[in-house]
């Protein structure tokens, strides 16, 4: 199983449109035909005006022949593509492969947060051993969504998402969570291997099926 992470960059002032493209054209045309949509989210904190939507497919290939099918699916390219394509001032893709199974939460209202860590060449493997290690403290305190490696562009970064009820649930979580001993054992010995870590907050949106 492979993961594709997109996130579009939309002109100011543009996302409500963007986002009644999107559910009422975009996902009927393509449902999961041409890759599940796990799920799709708006940045609230972070790098504003973003799309972000995640996908998963069987394997590299399957990806490939999967979008050569929708590039000919002429609802798509010719139906919804133009509609939007006015409204994007940037596009990035990472392709990721799991780490940690995905589990999505099983009831709505949640807000996300996607954490990218980048670590020095070649620590990457180090730092998510040591991550999947202190798994089950960290999951005393709130729900791992998602554990991916990047495969395909930046390289070197772990990718972690996280779901809570809300931001205050976050900001309590996370200060509980750096008062635990074994937590914080874990940061002083990982620290070192990080170069940079970014981290976006997110809504679902309205086609998600994560919510």
């Amino acid at each position: 199983m492979i993961y594709e992470l997109r996130a579009y960059t939309l002109m100011p002032g543009t996302q409500g449109e963007y986002l009644k493209l999107n559910q009422e054209i975009g996902r009927p045309v393509r449902g999961d035909a041409y890759g599940k949509l796990e799920g799709s989210w708006t940045t609230e904190i972070g790098l504003l005006n973003q799309f972000v939507h995640l996908w998963s497919y069987a394997s590299f290939e399957e990806r490939a022949r999967l979008r050569g099918e929708l590039a000919k699916n002429r609802e798509w390219t010719e139906g919804y593509l133009p509609k939007i394509r006015p409204m994007l001032l940037a596009q990035e893709n990472k392709l990721l492969s799991e780490v940690l199974p995905l589990q999505p939460p099983g009831t709505a209202g949640h807000v996300y947060e996607l954490r990218t860590y980048r670590t020095h060449v070649g620590k990457t493997p180090e730092w998510l051993g040591h991550f999947k290690a202190i798994m089950p403290v960290r999951e005393k305190y709130s729900r791992r969504v998602g554990l991916w490696q990047t495969e395909v562009a930046q390289l070197n970064e772990a990718v972690h998402l996280w779901a809570y009820r809300d931001l205050n649930e976050r900001a309590a979580v996370r200060a509980r969570a750096l008062q635990d001993p074994a937590w914080q054992a874990f940061v002083a010995k990982t620290a070192p291997l990080l170069t940079e870590m970014r981290s976006v907050v997110m809504n679902p949106a309205p086609a998600s099926p994560m919510r």
